[in-house]
């Protein structure tokens, strides 16, 4: 009972549910191990008595959390024209507000407690002693205790406080003294002006003829600028652009990324550099021979088959970058790089500090010299200054890939899109990479996120990514947490996060354990919501959740109170608690993301046609026999395509399949999600996945180039005008504004 108290303490599950009615317990290993990465110590019985009266001890004397959250709830017009307080100053400035509900955390404050908030513009702000009775807070999220009804916000006296994150100082009337990161955030996040469709695609699989071999974010700017003019989409849905971890070869997925702070340089579009057109002399017949070389690369994949090589496009773009840096920046051009790096800071810093030690030492930290290991240390100090060439290129190469970041958004925005560019976050990163060791201490030592067992995978999942402890993000008011969001939307027009539920919990695994040996750790999912919500407000940005799977219960009604957009993805829709036929489309939810497909799962000709079932047989992939697969398949697949007929979206033939594929599509704009994301290749008919989870090196997982139906790689001019896109779009293309 000890170490199960002791568990609860620091949100430590000692028992998990894989499915409705059954409870599994965790091995009393696994909650040792993870309270040890916690600082914990629960070896002996001992240990575990020492621990728990000195938890039981803290929670008793606390004042305050290490966070506090306060919403703001939302003023009517008629409260915004009395108030007279609409600023133009845009979303980063307060908005108009009535008086929030006393959070929980200072409703329990005892009588008399004086509180003082220094904001983060500077101001000092008194509160008035606290005298009031216990106040409920915002609606409970998974895991907490609901409290008593608060009384109408109007009828306290509140200080004016901005948005924004503070420092709370608490003066209890016995002498004790507390103090706690305020976040003052709005109600919920932006949310998509109107209903609107657009992209979903890798935007390393989208070559155009100019690419050096992969997509890049001149192609993306191209993709925006096109199909927001042409075809009327509102939004372009890509991968995380983060940093890859460099290796021989590279990890290709986006989803294991060395750094989530900074993207990757390998999608710059060299010759979109403005000191690109200063090279002269030899350094011009260099450039030309990597173009060359270039040309290659994008022919081997577009007409030979090869697999894209980023690998082989980083060799070749880092000498041309090496080739352009040589040419002075301008006084402007200096000034605007200059007032980067101050704006990055420390982060920055650190980033390209690893990036120039990994070229020195490789790219696995925890293998570097002893003094390497940590950012801080004297050691790094004077490596970071013997390698201050290369930490400035480093540097540099981010500071171009930002600028470039942003005419994509721009181009997104020129073409009237009402979202624009929709930024990927993953779920965590490589523990040998940047953020990790940038980071080192905000990282669980010894522990890799994952999954349980669930009815889709009976071993559990290791995905080999640290996971951030809770206890020090708290402690430090959320500070790597806000400082990655900031990156990420100040170019994003939405923000879609991996694995939305890690706001809530995230299921730790030790060290050499099976998944099945791991456990849930639970965050305070109202202060990642709070950061979250405040961050996206100030960007003006819309969020969506990557939600499916097991979620939690109560996790997307959170989700949903805080305007979070949920993904729903047609296959998955069906009346689970009742007939179990597909979900009528007027049944499904408003606030999501509606889609046939992901980068993860078969295209949608694919899924008819079958050729997912074949190819996962052919891999080995399978866990019943073929025809069993086929025929449940094949019965899956009838059953759409029946309730399709039904609903007049297809003729009662059937149709060919471009025809099934624009009814599916005609189904998801029947639905009334905000949002209708079609995956690009569905809309030239492409049969390969982009990545088949279960493989490593058995499938060319993040190496392919959109395809049309023959396989034939397809270059973005020639997806422009393909019939076939168009035939698909004209589909789409009257809901726009509707």
């Amino acid at each position: 009972m000890g170490l199960a108290r002791l568990a609860a303490l620091h949100g430590v599950a000692t028992v998990h549910s894989p499915s409705p009615g059954v409870t599994v317990p965790v091995p009393d290993e696994t909650v040792v191990a993870v309270l040890a990465a916690l600082g914990v110590d629960a070896s002996t019985d001992e240990a575990v008595g020492s621990e728990l009266a000195r938890a039981e001890s803290a929670a008793r004397s606390r004042l305050l959390p290490p966070t506090v959250v306060v919403w703001t709830t939302p003023a009517t017009p008629a409260d915004t024209d009395a108030a007279g307080t609409e600023d133009p100053a845009g979303p980063s400035a307060p908005a108009a507000v009535l008086p929030p509900a006393l959070p929980r955390a200072l409703a329990d404050l005892p009588p008399g407690t004086v509180l003082r908030v220094e904001t983060e513009q500077g101001d000092t702000v008194d509160w008035p002693s606290l005298d009031t009775p216990p106040a409920d807070g915002p609606a409970p999220v998974p895991g907490a205790a609901p409290g008593p009804q608060a009384p109408a916000p109007e009828s306290r006296s509140w200080p004016d406080l901005p948005l924004g994150v503070h420092r709370l100082a608490a003066v209890a009337a016995d002498g004790r003294t507390a103090g706690a990161v305020l976040v003052v955030a709005p109600h919920e996040v932006p949310q998509p002006p109107s209903r609107t469709h657009g992209f979903l695609v890798q935007l390393y699989s989208l070559l155009s003829t100019r690419s050096w071999g992969m997509g890049d974010l001149g192609d993306l700017a191209e993709l925006a600028t096109w199909s927001g003019r042409e075809l009327g989409a509102g939004f372009v849905q890509i991968n995380p652009l983060h940093a890859a971890v460099p290796g021989d070869p590279t990890d290709p997925s986006p989803y294991r990324p060395s750094s989530r702070r900074f993207p990757d340089p390998v999608h710059l579009r060299v010759e979109a550099v403005p000191e690109y057109a200063y090279v002269s002399g030899l350094g011009t017949a260099r450039l030309d021979g990597l173009l060359e070389q270039a040309a290659g690369l994008r022919a081997a994949v577009l007409d030979k088959g090869a697999l894209i090589d980023r690998d082989a496009v980083w060799d070749l773009k880092r000498q041309a970058l090496g080739i352009v840096r040589e040419v002075p920046l301008g006084p402007g051009r200096r000034a605007a790089y200059n007032h980067f790096l101050a704006e990055q800071g420390q982060a920055l810093e650190d980033h390209a500090t690893w990036c120039a030690l990994a070229e020195v030492h490789g790219s696995e930290w925890h293998d570097w010299p002893p003094g390497l290991r940590d950012p801080r240390s004297a050691e790094t100090s004077r490596a970071r200054h013997e390698l201050i060439d290369r930490v400035d290129f480093h540097s540099w190469l981010a500071w171009l890939t930002d600028e470039q970041l942003a005419a994509a958004g721009s181009a997104a925005r020129d073409a009237g899109m009402a979202v624009g560019v929709v930024h990927d976050l993953a779920v965590g990163v490589h523990p040998g990479g940047a953020d990790a060791w940038a980071q080192r201490d905000a990282f669980a030592e010894g522990m890799s996120v994952g999954a349980p067992p669930d009815a889709f995978n009976a071993h559990g999942q290791d995905w080999g990514l640290p996971p951030w402890r809770p206890d020090v993000l708290a402690a430090s008011g959320y500070a790597p947490y806000r400082g990655l969001l900031r990156g990420l939307l100040t170019h994003a027009g939405a923000l879609r996060i991996d694995h939305v539920m890690g706001l809530f919990r995230l299921w730790w695994v030790p060290a050499g354990a099976e998944p099945t040996r791991g456990t849930y750790v639970r965050y305070d999912a109202e202060a990642m919501l709070a950061v979250l919500v405040l961050e996206a407000h100030r960007a003006g940005a819309v969020v969506v959740g990557e939600d499916l799977g097991t979620v939690e219960p109560g996790v997307r009604e959170a989700l949903h109170r805080r305007g979070v957009l949920g993904t729903s993805v047609l296959w998955f829709e069906r009346d689970w608690e009742g007939t179990g036929r597909p979900l009528a489309p007027e049944s499904w939810r408003e606030d999501c993301v509606a889609t046939a497909t992901t980068h993860d799962l078969p295209s949608t000709a694919a899924r008819l046609t079958g050729e997912h079932v074949e190819l996962r047989h052919r891999l080995g992939l399978l866990g019943r026999p073929l025809e069993q697969e086929q025929h449940e398949e094949s019965a899956e697949v009838a059953d759409w395509l029946g309730t399709l007929t039904r609903l007049g979206l297809l003729p009662p033939d059937g149709g060919d399949e471009e025809e099934q594929i624009r009814a599916v599509y005609r189904f998801l704009l029947r639905t009334p999600a905000r949002m209708v994301g079609v995956w690009l290749p569905d809309a030239v008919g492409d049969r390969r996945p982009q990545n088949l989870p279960g493989t490593w090196d058995q499938y060319p997982n993040w190496r392919l180039p959109v395809a049309d139906a023959s396989g034939r790689p397809m270059t973005l001019e020639e997806l422009a005008a393909a019939p076939r896109l168009h035939g698909l779009m004209g589909v789409l293309r009257p809901s726009v504004g509707t």
